[in-house]
């Protein structure tokens, strides 16, 4: 994951000036009628898509677009989360085999529905494609194309899946992302809808056009161009990084506001899908205090939030990243399984709302 800026809840206003850090420049932009409202900035991390004091132990009882893609539909979830981003990587960076895959897939799929994908590297789209098919788990894929390391890199991602697309059918395939903040990471914003444009001229090309396309980036990061770009705007967006924490309920309002914001302001009719958003079982990030509590009581609350709202999400993560070796302790216990695979508490107190 890559953070987000953070929005603090205050009183309503008509007029908010937002300020908004990344690296070292300083921007800003004027946030909507009846925003909730003024502490943004943007946090840039070790992240999802193989670049190589943990905690959060388990638990069992705690508390430019073509005409006829895909849509996606906030009520079709039909699991107890919409969706769950998805990293198959070992603990120790290395590539799980097909099995492991679909033993994790079939835990994953008592939960959602749906899954998110950051890259192809390791075969694991191909692998998630087949372990879905042959062990008919019922979950549908919104796969990634890594774009941070180049043309090569990305040539490669988008050579692996286009074959697992035809080779497999694209049934099961949603959406695909091509990057992963990369506009936090310093690429231009020309640079990346050239790449956008580039992989829907190819699935175009290859029969594959009925599936989405688009891009994936921290909301306030999130332009226009590239809304227009794109089939669907994703955004990630992670409360943790606030600088001021008021309430569990407060955080989860924020994204809601925040994701609100980018749909009025910058998708220009595109659906928008919360892309990331979750809560840390331990580490650090600032005033929120990261527990495992809390992660279970944003997920129960966000999920509520986004179903009200009419957001469909993909929640962060479906495991701990311990395979990000030499990561913060608060970039590794996202996961709502341990990094082996266990539950981190007892999934049936998602079963709310």
């Amino acid at each position: 994951m890559d953070g987000s800026s953070s929005v603090s809840k205050r009183s309503t206003i008509t007029k908010t000036v937002v300020v908004i850090k990344h690296k070292s420049t300083i921007s800003a932009y004027v946030m909507p009628v009846n925003a909730v409202s003024t502490d943004t900035s943007v946090h840039s991390s070790a992240l999802n898509g193989h670049s190589n004091d943990n905690s959060g132990n388990s638990v069992s009882d705690s508390v430019g677009s073509s005409s006829n893609v895909q849509t996606t539909d906030s009520d079709s979830g039909n699991g107890l989360l919409w969706g769950l981003n998805y990293s198959p990587y070992n603990t120790d960076g290395s590539c799980p085999d097909v099995n492991t895959v679909a033993g994790q897939l079939a835990k994953v799929a008592s939960v959602t529905k749906n899954i998110r994908l950051y890259s192809t590297d390791c075969s694991q789209f191909e692998n998630a494609l087949q372990a879905i098919t042959s062990n008919n788990l019922g979950l549908s894929i919104h796969a990634g194309i890594w774009i941070s390391d180049g043309q090569t890199r990305m040539q490669s991602d988008l050579d692996q899946f286009v074959s697992a697309a035809k080779k497999f059918g694209t049934g099961l395939i949603k959406g695909v992302s091509v990057g992963n903040e990369d506009i936090s990471k310093g690429m231009s914003e020309s640079t990346l809808i050239g790449y956008i444009n580039q992989v829907r001229s190819r699935l175009q090309a290859e029969g594959l056009g009925n599936i989405p396309v688009y891009t994936t980036e921290q909301d306030a990061l999130f332009s226009s161009p590239m809304a227009a770009a794109s089939d669907t705007v994703m955004v990630n967006i992670h409360a943790i990084f606030d600088s001021q924490f008021y309430s569990i309920d407060a955080s989860v309002q924020s994204v809601i506001q925040r994701a609100t914001n980018v749909k009025n302001n910058v998708a220009g009719g595109k659906p928008v899908v919360i892309s990331e958003t979750g809560w840390s079982s331990a580490g650090n990030t600032g005033p929120c205090p990261l527990t495992l509590a809390n992660e279970i009581a944003y997920a129960q609350k966000f999920k509520c939030a986004a179903k009200t709202a009419g957001y469909s999400y993909f929640y962060f993560e479906a495991k701990n990243a311990n395979w990000k070796q030499g990561a913060v302790a608060s970039e590794q216990n996202f996961g709502i399984f341990d990094a082996g695979f266990t539950p981190k508490f007892d999934f049936n107190l998602l079963n709310v709302c």
